[in-house]
């Protein structure tokens, strides 16, 4: 009779040994080879004619050792499952008897195997305390978002000369060196640029230039460095390269002449709304970006939540045993150098996988494929720059990408991840303790640049 027996080697590290005697095995060895006689082609022999001693000589030994490894198997996760052991990945082998295997020497064999076993994992969300920010949304952020959205409205005119922040200017970019001379085999691109976009000081240059006009420029001394940096990779240059000269000529001019604020434009911005007054207009723009704020809030709390759960849940676990299957249980084999790198990131990414999956099982978090089919219009609401919402969502041509994303595996799974992770965290946002703050959108934005995961 095969038998399983357990012994602690360290913290949560255990050792299983899997004795089995012949009776085990032996049966099940005979009718695998039965089995492998009748299906057997072996030249000369009609099929499931070959003679048994044949069949064993041939291939008897890998019968034999596939048949005791598969006894092994089956006994070591009949007891992980009897005794409900919650297991880091797969077991690994230790001291066995596999190069003992013998088919004309059948005896009784060991076989060792190592397991991590899982922490116990405790949460208490009450003592998690966050700060959730209202960020104010002032007059100004409402004017600057109403002439952004008068601009994307506009109608592009072409007048002769530049006059102000407001102009576009489409360029050729012609690289020079610092005496002003073309450089042979320099870079030659063109591009698109509004004037505000250049650094204030060098603005004037700009005014009055018309088509065909050329300026010469320093790109540090042109831009500023947010600019630049957008211009530099336009260009195909590293961050190093600011200092290059360029001779800019001037193909075109323009300018957008802002939509008026009336009732045409209103249906524009918001076809599901019936909005016929510049204050009602205002109003919707105000709710929107408040929206929008209360969205990177509510995410913000959520960055809060996990750094408490990543930097004070209190748990333990089987090093050596993750540092050996870091080294042997991956696609790619690790050095003990490698393994002990890559350790300290793995084990938090384990930790976040531990807590993140009881958090789930105790708030009773379920997915349902509605979930991810909902998912999927959203995200291709996202993809159409929020247009659909002007047509509704029950077209078939909709549902017809839902269901086609439906069959793509790695969507569903990907999906069935974020949108798990966003009701965890959803649970959470309720009973955790919140304290509410004012904050204006400069500070906020700081905090989030501050403290990114």
């Amino acid at each position: 009779m095969a038998s399983v027996t357990r012994e602690n080697i360290g913290l949560l590290n255990d050792k299983l040994t899997v004795q089995l005697n012949k009776e085990d095995y032996y049966n099940g060895f005979e009718q695998s080879l039965k089995k492998y006689a009748k299906t057997a082609n072996i030249p000369g022999f009609r099929k499931g004619m070959v003679p048994a001693g044949l069949v064993k000589k041939m291939y008897g030994q890998g019968v034999f050792n596939d048949e005791v490894l598969r006894k092994v198997e089956a006994e070591l996760n009949a007891y992980l499952n009897k005794e409900k052991l919650e297991i880091f990945a797969q077991p690994l082998p230790l001291d066995n008897d596999a190069a003992k295997l013998d088919m004309n020497n059948p005896v009784a064999y060991t076989f060792s195997f190592e397991i991590g076993l899982k922490p116990d994992v405790k949460v208490d969300a009450g003592k998690i305390n966050v700060t959730r920010y209202k960020i104010n949304v002032t007059d100004e952020m409402v004017q600057e978002e109403v002439e952004r959205l008068q601009i994307r409205n506009g109608k592009m005119t072409e007048p002769e000369t530049v006059t102000g922040d407001d102009n576009v200017v489409n360029v050729k970019f012609i690289e020079r060196d610092q005496e002003g001379n073309e450089v042979e085999g320099g870079i030659s691109k063109d591009n698109s640029l509004l004037v505000k976009y250049f650094e204030a000081g060098f603005r004037k240059n700009l005014m009055g230039k018309k088509k065909d006009d050329t300026l010469v420029l320093q790109l540090s001394k042109a831009f500023e460095d947010k600019e630049k940096e957008a211009i530099l990779g336009d260009l195909g240059l590293g961050k190093e390269d600011g200092d290059k000269y360029f001779k800019i000529l001037i193909t075109k001019v323009g300018l957008v002449e802002k939509a008026e604020l009336n009732e045409e434009f209103f249906l524009a911005v918001y076809p599901n709304k019936e909005i016929k007054s510049e204050a009602d207009f205002r109003a919707a723009v105000k709710a929107e970006i408040d929206a929008h704020f209360d969205q990177q809030s509510r995410n913000q709390i959520f960055d809060q939540i996990y750094h408490h759960l990543v930097d004070h849940t209190e748990m333990q676990f089987p090093e050596s045993f993750l540092k050996r299957w870091l080294q042997t249980g991956g696609e790619q084999p690790k050095t003990a150098e490698e393994a002990e790198q890559d350790y300290p990131t793995f084990v938090n990414q384990l930790k976040w996988t531990l807590v993140s999956s009881q958090l789930i099982q105790d708030n009773k978090i379920e997915v349902m494929p509605d979930d991810i089919r909902d998912f999927a219009k959203q995200q291709l609401f996202s993809y159409m720059g929020g247009q659909l919402g002007a047509l509704g969502d029950n077209q078939q041509w909709v549902d017809d990408y839902a269901n086609r994303m439906m069959q793509d595996r790695k969507f569903v799974e990907d999906s069935y991840h974020r949108i798990s992770t966003d009701k965890m965290f959803t649970a959470l946002e309720g009973q955790v303790k919140a304290k509410e703050e004012s904050i204006s959108a400069e500070d906020f934005a700081k905090k989030l640049h501050h403290h990114h995961h």
